[in-house]
């Protein structure tokens, strides 16, 4: 850079020529000034990135006419939002806990509170039966943070490979734990009575995806050759699997 291959030559004039120091602090200031700016630029580009998906994929499509979805919903003119756009009512009733897993998840996001679009923030209340769980599962869109209200929870998660370490912890009424996004995880009623429990998520959507559910579920079903070698189960054990999920 030119300011660069001057300076030398500068300074060494300025010396020999008994120019005045303002001269070289002239140059001096004209470098610092080069990389500052520089210095900026090169932050710019650094906090440049893609905005975080907020559903599961958005496949690029060369006309636009033919678009359908956003990365998220379409936003109302703002001179046309009313108080219902930003309110939800009935985290205050319990959800219906009698299932295979005795839980229940009462979801808040963006799909029942339409203010919450851009916002990247939801929540949920999560009713356990005696001795129910929150089965295995990850948020692929964000962090949850969990805080008991009622009963006795055993939670964790699992980190990433190749550790694979498990975190848990037994909470109480009160207590707080947070699940990292991305991780598997899981809670666990270990008392014989009914507990209660609400959750903020780092995203209008953080979407789930059961463990179980996912593997031995989808639609149509994974081969169960790949499962049999994956878990290292017995192929009468992965096809009955899929038949219950």
């Amino acid at each position: 850079m030119p300011v660069f291959q001057s300076f030398p030559t500068l300074f060494s004039t300025a010396i020999s020529n008994k120019q005045p120091n303002r001269v070289i602090m002239k140059g001096i200031h004209s470098i610092f000034l080069a990389c500052f700016l520089a210095l900026a630029f090169a932050c710019f580009l650094a906090s440049a990135f893609d905005p975080s998906p907020l559903q599961d994929f958005c496949v690029a499509i060369n006309d636009p006419k033919d678009a359908v979805f956003v990365n998220g919903k379409f936003c109302k003119d703002p001179k046309l939002a009313v108080a219902d756009d930003f309110f939800f009512s009935g985290l205050n009733k319990p959800g219906n806990t009698y299932n295979r897993v005795g839980s229940n998840v009462t979801t808040v996001n963006v799909d029942q509170i339409p203010g919450l679009n851009t916002l990247g923030i939801s929540l949920v209340r999560i009713d356990y039966a005696p001795y129910g769980e929150n089965p295995p599962h990850t948020h692929p869109r964000g962090t949850e943070i969990l805080v008991v209200v009622q009963g006795t929870l055993y939670v964790g998660f699992v980190t990433s490979n190749p550790e694979n370490r498990l975190i848990t912890k037994i909470l109480y009424p009160g207590d707080v734990f947070v699940f990292p996004i991305g991780l598997i995880h899981f809670q666990y009623n270990v008392g014989n009575t009914p507990a209660v429990a609400f959750a903020g998520l780092s995203s209008q959507n953080a979407g789930v995806i059961t463990i179980a559910n996912a593997v031995f579920g989808s639609n149509p079903p994974i081969n169960p050759d790949v499962l049999t070698k994956a878990f290292q189960l017995d192929k009468n054990v992965v096809t009955h699997l899929q038949s219950i999920f």
